[in-house]
């Protein structure tokens, strides 16, 4: 059930760039962007990479400059195509005109495809500061910023501070738990060698939702613990689960943790030893 939520909840997260409702803006008296965002609903049906829909956003840009959706809705197929200079351009004046909305997507985005982990947590941090609601999910609804963050820690080598931030964040009310934080968590104290604490968070991640590379990490603390044979069954659980496809996932990058087959290969032959 839980992981069901999380799934739900994630596609959800991916409707956060859908067309905002243009009767806030008379609500709020701003007649300019409402008129802008009446312009951006023409863009319904259109690709976001075809010209029809960039000329739309640029003509509710002409309406009113400070359109924070035109922005970032222009800059999403730049990011899809590789042309990250006009990607940044485009997400900061999103950013400039509406930080609360745009900080934390232009943070996930750095840390998810440009391994920008200063400038990520630099986003998030500011963002949390901004507001007292729950700062939300990643781009692709996969984490909750502040595992992003704590991501982001462990991609400038501090561990430690990963761990502070991800164990708080578990431990938050209410808080539903992502997809992979189980085996993230459980790899960082098996980095740090507390290894009943990684199993904790394997098993965790088991009940939760069970991939092959919780397997395959358990298998590397039961090597470490001297347990060969339960390394090799746990091992086997990997390969089961791999071959079925029940991995951890990203349509554009290579997640942390994320295992592959040579390095079962590699696990099998030192257990095997």
């Amino acid at each position: 059930m839980k992981l069901y939520l999380a799934i739900i909840f994630s596609f959800i997260s991916f409707l956060t760039l859908a067309q905002p409702n243009c009767n806030y803006f008379l609500h709020v008296g701003d007649s300019l962007k409402y008129e802008a965002c009446k312009e951006s609903e023409n863009a319904q049906g259109f690709y976001q990479f075809s010209k029809e829909f960039q000329m739309v956003m640029d003509n509710a840009l002409e309406i009113d400059s400070t359109y924070s959706y035109a922005y970032r809705a222009k800059s999403v197929a730049y990011l899809k195509s590789g042309d990250f200079l006009e990607w940044k351009r485009l997400i900061d004046l999103a950013v400039k005109y509406d930080p609360i909305g745009n900080l934390g997507y232009r943070a996930s985005c750095r840390h998810q495809f440009f391994n920008d982990y200063g400038g990520a947590i630099v986003d998030i941090e500011k963002l949390s500061k901004m507001t007292h609601e729950d700062i939300g999910h990643s781009a692709n609804g996969v984490y909750h910023l502040e595992v992003v963050r704590a991501l982001c820690y462990r991609g400038l080598g501090n561990n430690d501070k990963a761990i502070e931030i991800i164990e708080n964040q578990l431990a938050s009310d209410d808080y539903l738990v992502g997809i992979y934080d189980y085996i993230h968590l459980g790899v960082l104290y098996l980095e740090a060698g507390e290894f009943e604490k990684a199993k904790s968070n394997f098993e965790n991640q088991q009940d939760y939702n069970d991939l092959a590379e919780n397997h395959f990490y358990m298998a590397k603390v039961l090597k470490a613990q001297s347990k060969m044979a339960d390394a090799k069954i746990e091992l086997e659980n990997t390969i089961t689960l791999y071959e079925k496809g029940y991995v951890m996932h990203d349509s554009y990058v290579y997640p942390a943790d994320k295992i592959y087959w040579s390095m079962i290969e590699k696990e099998k032959e030192d257990l095997d030893q």
